[in-house]
C-alpha cells in the first residue's frame, strides 16, 4: 500500500466564522494508494498548513508504505523539527496522521476504533459546548446530562458577575447536570482562585484553560491552591509536551485535539500517559470522528464534547442523540468527502 499522492485543502462553508479555526484552521487531508484505497483525515494550519503538506510532508512521503503509521509520524516530525515543534507544522501533521489511520483501517476493513482495541464501547455520553447562559435557562439540557459554560469573564463583568451566572445556570437546571467551565486562556491566577472560591459550592466539574497554556508556574499555583479540578491541553502539541503536563500534574483532565496535537499517533501516547499516571483524558471536541474512535475504544470512562457546527465538509460524522453518541460501523474513520 504505497503512497501515490497527498493532498490538501481548505473547503468553504458557508457557517464557517472567519477566526484561526478556518482561515488558519481546519484543512482537509486526502491519501492515495496504489492499491486505490483514499483516506481522510482533518488538520489545521490553514493555507500555512496546507504549504508544510504539500511541499516537506508531500516529499518525504511519496513513495513510502502508507502502513507504517508510526514511522511516517517520526519522519513528518524530523522533517519539520527546525521550525515545527508546536503550532501550524504539527496541525498538519495531524491531518495526515490521521488519514493514514484511515488507510491502515480500510486496508483491515475494520473501524479505526477496531484497530484500536478488541473491546470497545460504541454509545459513549456526550456534553454540550457553546450556548449562551440564557439558553440552559430557558431551553434546558435538550437531552444532554452535563454541559460547559465560560467562566471568564465577559466585557464589562467582574468576578462576581460571574459567579452569579454560573449560579443561575445550577439553580435552573438542578444537581443532577453536571457543569464544567472553560475560561478559554483569559484569566490570572488571582482571578482563577477567587471565581473558583465562589463556584466550588455550585459543583463545578473542571475549571478549563484559566492561563495561557505555557504559564507552567502559573498552572502549578493552582494545582496546589484551586479547589476544582483543572483541566487544559487543546492547545498544546505532541506527546512529549503532554508527559510534562502529567508527570508534574498540572491538570487533573488534559484535553488535546487529535486535529492539532499530532494525530492519532500522539493522541494514543496521551491517553498511555493518562494511564501511567492516573490523570483523565478527555480530547478536545471528542464527539467528532477523529476523536470518537480512540474514547470508544481507549477511554474508561468517556465523555464526548460536542463538535463544531461548521464541521460540515466531511460526510459521515454520527450525530449526538439525547446527550449520547453513537459510532457507526463503517471502516476508517467512516466518513468521505465530495469535492
Amino acid at each position: 500500500m504505497k503512497i501515490t499522492g497527498i493532498r490538501a485543502t481548505q473547503p468553504d462553508s458557508p457557517t464557517s466564522p472567519q477566526d484561526w479555526r478556518t482561515w488558519l484552521g481546519q484543512i482537509l487531508v486526502i491519501i492515495d494508494t496504489d492499491d486505490g484505497l483514499t483516506g481522510y483525515g482533518v488538520g489545521g494550519g490553514g493555507k500555512a498548513g496546507i504549504h508544510v503538506i504539500e511541499t516537506a510532508l508531500r516529499h518525504v512521503l511519496v513513495g513510502q508504505e502508507a502502513s507504517n503509521v508510526e514511522a511516517l509520524w517520526e519522519l513528518m516530525y524530523a522533517c519539520t523539527l527546525p521550525y515545527g515543534q508546536k503550532g501550524l507544522a504539527i496541525m498538519a501533521i495531524s491531518g495526515v496522521d490521521l488519514a493514514l489511520w484511515d488507510l491502515r483501517a480500510k486496508r483491515a476493513e475494520q473501524p479505526v476504533a477496531r484497530i484500536l482495541s478488541d473491546e470497545i464501547q460504541t454509545t459513549v455520553p456526550a456534553y454540550r459546548t457553546g450556548r449562551p447562559v440564557e439558553d440552559w435557562i430557558e431551553q434546558g439540557t435538550q437531552g444532554y446530562k452535563a454541559l460547559k459554560l465560560f467562566v471568564g469573564m465577559e466585557p464589562g463583568e467582574d468576578v462576581d458577575d460571574v459567579i452569579v451566572r454560573i449560579r443561575r445556570v445550577r439553580d435552573a437546571l438542578g444537581p443532577d447536570v453536571s457543569i464544567m467551565g472553560d475560561a478559554f486562556m483569559t484569566l490570572d491566577v488571582e482571578s482563577t482562585l477567587r471565581i473558583a472560591d465562589g463556584l466550588e459550592p455550585v459543583g463545578i466539574g473542571w475549571f478549563e484553560e484559566p492561563l495561557h497554556s505555557d504559564d507552567l508556574e502559573g498552572y502549578a499555583r493552582l494545582r496546589d491552591e484551586c479547589p476544582i479540578p483543572v483541566a487544559g491541553g487543546e492547545h498544546e502539541y505532541t506527546a512529549a509536551a503532554f508527559e510534562l503536563l502529567i508527570k508534574e500534574r498540572l491538570h487533573t483532565i488534559v484535553q488535546p485535539d487529535v486535529c492539532w496535537c499530532g494525530g492519532l499517533t500522539e493522541l494514543i501516547k496521551i491517553y498511555e500517559l493518562g494511564r501511567q499516571y492516573n490523570v483523565k483524558v478527555c480530547p478536545h471536541r471528542g464527539s467528532e470522528v477523529w476523536s470518537l474512535h480512540a474514547i470508544c475504544a481507549l477511554d474508561p470512562d468517556p465523555l464526548a464534547e460536542s463538535g463544531r457546527p461548521w464541521m460540515t465538509w466531511v460526510n459521515g460524522q454520527p450525530a449526538i442523540k439525547d446527550g449520547q453518541i453513537t459510532l457507526g460501523n463503517d471502516i476508517g474513520f467512516g466518513v468521505w468527502f465530495e469535492s
